[in-house]
């Protein structure tokens, strides 16, 4: 046989001394063996343990951004060796365009969340979530929430459809959060996940212990986690109940699983229209990428009945049109084989399951297809794992059967309905879904379906002339959406953005003072200490900057003709300011305000100082509030703060963020709000 498919695990790889009951993979197009798979005699628990010491040291030592910049360059060195995993990928059956989304796809989510983690979280090893809790009455005692790193090792069980995305998919918020992963993948497909392992391992950027990868069985596993661990699972449901039963108290564990996804024809999208068009691209589509081995394809589609037989016509004349089943490897193949014989002989045996629950074939055939062959030849391909996409008509809508046995293939069945509320009820019973998608351009209908579906969905699309083009379709999980589902769809989450980051982390809520909970966060609160030198915060660097350090500025008489004529410069001429009379009838106002855009702006010239310097740019203003009127005769003055502190890792400049507290003569507080600024990190100027 071939050689035993190698495990990366303690900084090493290791095979197993022998080869025998290692598991045979082969090429789902040609039968050709490919590698066995075992794990005979791997020490699964000091690999757990090595992710838990020396991973979690090496992903420790590094804050948010510096992670998120080496995830930059996994993708860059993944990017540059990427045909090799196109070529492996086309032994699993997956074509060009199967493996893009597979293999691209998995590069893309790298590239998101390392864009994501320098853009939405700090550069730092503590994020904070949430205002501010104020617990006394004098502001000495707070609370807020933060979230750390969970201390253990996020363990990833993938599915065989996409070996490369699907573990990046789990690897880079494990990664970003500072959590050390442990890859279990699928058989069928896992030389594909060993080989991009293999090129980030040879990139030299890995950090010890941050990546490990099992190539086989991980029996004892859950045996061996603990409080701190996570499992992240991709599957079928009824594997996902299995081992979540199996996980002790104190490890974390989710699961996404397949799921009975529907694809909703609205009544308004009849024949001839650009949304009925898209339903039925769409539905081919999903039919045939991957062959149909996907947890977001579509496997009820739910029309019209007055729809019913167009949808049936379009989707038999798309498919002799656009689908040529064969050898990924072969000239103009637009769909391979299953991944396996027995996952080939699973789905045609699941067919039939429908069949005999009341599903009538109308389209394509569980026969073995004729197929293109890598050689330009047709034949019927006994050796390769080919099936042709398969569309059932069920007369009963409320039939048990397709509401619950998944064909994992190029398989959907076809219901009818006459009403939004029937086709509410048709999409729930599927039990929960990662998916669904719906074609209208009404938005009354839109509205009252999203009202009845939403809450057994994951994810809801809804196509229409104005999207069709730039959808990115009903079976495409995206980096800053959630992608799970409830119910049969396993109750879990991923993706979702820095959701899927702190899903990784423990949420903490801490109490203390302001100046414990600077010291906690590296966010300056109100009430800390303040430090004011002598020179101006302007005339600092970062490097030079620290929190805390404040400018309180002189102050500056409103007055009457102040306002006027901010108000005729800017054209707010607004009642408050120009009417005495109406303005004092006005409940919030005792009489004509300044503009609060003035006050911001006066604010600015009381605190700026105006000479070249580390301070580059002003880019923005956050959370601003108005909170107490200014008449004219009163005076404001301005204290600001260095809040927080960001440097930037690829840059030579970082970010400021500036409290900004406007008082009046009186001390009450007019205006708050974040100043954002653009700092060097090391004075250029003398």
């Amino acid at each position: 046989m071939s050689e035993v498919l190698p495990s990366y695990v303690q900084g090493a790889w290791w095979t197993p001394d022998s080869s025998a009951g290692a598991l045979i993979v082969r090429d789902a197009s040609t039968g050709e063996e490919i590698t066995g798979v075992s794990s005979d005699g791997l020490d699964l628990a000091a690999a757990l343990e090595y992710a838990r010491t020396v991973g979690q040291a090496s992903l420790g030592a590094l804050t948010f951004h510096q992670r998120a910049v080496l995830l930059k360059q996994f993708a860059l060195a993944l990017t540059e060796r990427k045909d090799e995993l196109y070529a492996l990928s086309a032994r699993t059956g997956a074509t060009k365009a199967d493996s893009w989304v597979d293999i691209d796809g998995g590069i893309g989510v790298l590239f998101a969340y390392s864009g994501k983690g320098r853009r939405e979280l700090p550069n730092s090893q503590v994020y904070v979530d949430g205002s501010i809790e104020p617990l006394s009455k004098d502001g000495t005692f707070l609370g807020r929430h933060i979230f750390t790193r969970l201390p253990g090792v996020a363990v990833q069980i993938n599915a065989f459809n996409f070996p490369v995305w699907g573990s990046l998919e789990k690897f880079a918020p494990a990664f970003l959060a500072g959590m050390p992963t442990l890859v279990k993948p699928a058989t069928p497909t896992g030389y594909l996940t060993e080989a991009f392992v293999r090129i980030l391992v040879e990139s030299e950027l890995l950090p010890d212990g941050s990546l490990q990868l099992v190539s086989g069985s991980v029996p004892s596993l859950f045996d061996e986690l603990r409080l701190g661990d996570i499992v992240g699972f991709t599957g079928s449901a009824s594997t996902a109940a299995g081992l979540r039963s199996s996980a002790s108290d104190g490890v974390r564990f989710t699961a996404e699983t397949d799921s009975i996804n529907a694809s909703v024809l609205g009544p308004d999208a009849t024949e001839g229209t650009p949304e009925f068009d898209a339903y039925v691209r769409q539905l081919v589509t999903e039919l045939t990428t991957k062959a149909g081995q996907k947890c977001t394809a579509i496997r009820r589609a739910i029309v019209p009945t007055a729809s019913a037989d167009a949808v049936i016509d379009a989707v038999r004349a798309r498919l002799e049109a656009k689908v040529v089943i064969g050898d990924p490897r072969a000239e103009g193949v637009t769909m391979g084989p299953l991944v396996s014989l027995a996952q080939r002989d699973e789905v045609r045996r699941q067919v039939q399951v429908l069949r005999d629950a009341g599903g009538r074939i109308v389209a394509g055939s569980i026969d073995s297809p004729t197929a293109l062959l890598a050689d330009g030849s047709t034949a019927e391909a006994t050796d390769g794992a080919f099936v042709a996409p398969v569309l059932l008509r069920f007369d009963d809508a409320e039939t048990d059967a397709v509401h619950e046995v998944e064909a994992f293939g190029p398989v959907a069945s076809l219901l009818t309905y006459e009403a939004a509320s029937e086709a509410t009820a048709l999409v729930a019973r599927g039990g929960g879904s990662l998916v669904t998608s719906v074609a209208t351009h009404d938005p009354a209908f839109a509205t009252e379906l999203m009202g009845g579906i939403a809450a057994s969905n994951g994810r809801v699309l809804f196509l229409d002339r104005d999207d069709a083009r730039s959808s990115t379709g009903h079976g495409s999980p995206m980096p800053g959406l959630v992608h799970g589902g409830p119910g049969r769809a396993g109750g879990g989450e991923e993706l979702g953005g820095i959701r899927a980051v702190l899903h990784h982390m423990q949420r903490t809520a801490v109490q203390g003072s302001p100046d414990m909970l600077t010291a906690l966060t590296g966010v300056w609160h109100a009430g800390a200490a303040a430090r004011d030198d002598g020179v101006h915060p302007f005339r600092k660097s970062l490097a030079e900057l620290r929190i805390g350090d404040r400018i309180a500025s002189a102050s500056r008489e409103v007055t009457l003709d102040d306002i006027e004529t901010f108000a005729h410069f800017t054209g707010d001429t607004f009642y408050a300011h120009m009417d005495e009379q109406a303005a004092a009838a006005n409940p919030f106002f005792p009489g004509r305000v300044a503009h609060g855009y003035l006050l911001v702006s006066w604010a600015a010239g009381l605190f700026v100082d105006p000479e070249p310097g580390p301070v580059l740019a002003n880019y923005g203003l956050e959370n601003l509030r108005f909170i107490t009127p200014v008449s004219p005769g009163d005076s404001i003055r301005v204290e600001l703060t260095a809040k927080q502190v960001t440097p930037r890792e690829t840059d030579e400049y970082g970010e400021v963020r500036w409290d900004a507290v406007i008082r009046n003569q009186n001390d009450d507080t007019v205006a708050t709000y974040d100043v954002l600024t653009l700092v060097e990190k090391e004075s250029s100027t003398a």
